[in-house]
């Protein structure tokens, strides 16, 4: 039995999220990078306007279609594909900053597999640079609805450690691989 195929991984801005997307993929797993960094790239190469800075809800309704168009484009691929944030994020920001009800978002469809890897709030690490203006307080605000937001949906919501990126890396594919075998246990019950 393989993988799930398409794995999201979210939690906290500046939790190391991108570090174990580049580590995965330098392991030879397929990789999808954040919506919202390929946003601000494009939007500050256009001179647009949905930027987090300038117009949020613009730059959160595109996160969504950015987010729809990575899986409609991966799901020929085999799995697993590893997802740094997602559909999931772009609506939970839009709930909690806007209002918007996660049903409008995103429907009644769950766009990935029920395992969702989740970097907590981890100051040692986290920085502020040219794209993520935003403070810590804000990160671990954004962090809390997330998880709230994974769980209420149904997903099974695990902690990265606070280790190395190739520990963590190890660690999601552990726990992908020891799914897969208690799926398989339950079959053969």
């Amino acid at each position: 039995m393989p993988m799930q195929t398409q794995v999201v991984i979210s939690g906290c801005s500046g939790g190391g999220k991108s570090s174990l997307l580049g580590e995965l993929q330098r392991r030879s797993y397929v990789t999808v990078i954040e919506p919202g960094r390929r946003i601000i790239a494009e939007q500050t190469r256009r001179g647009g306007n949905a930027l987090p800075w300038s117009d949020m809800a613009a730059f959160l309704r595109e996160a969504l279609h950015v987010a729809e168009m990575d899986l409609k484009t991966i799901a020929w691929n085999a799995g697993p594909i590893f997802f740094d944030r997602g559909l999931i994020d772009a609506a939970a920001a839009l709930q909690r900053l806007f209002g918007v009800p996660l049903t409008q978002s995103l429907g009644e469809s769950l766009p990935y597999g029920r395992q969702e890897f989740l970097a907590p709030p981890w100051p040692e690490i986290y920085c502020a640079d040219e794209d993520r203006r935003h403070g810590f307080f804000e990160a671990v605000a954004e962090y809390h609805h997330l998880d709230t937001t994974y769980r209420a949906l149904g997903y099974e919501v695990r902690l990265l450690p606070k280790s190395s990126v190739a520990d963590r890396a190890d660690f999601v594919i552990d726990v992908l691989n020891n799914a897969v075998e208690r799926s398989a246990c339950r079959k053969e019950s």
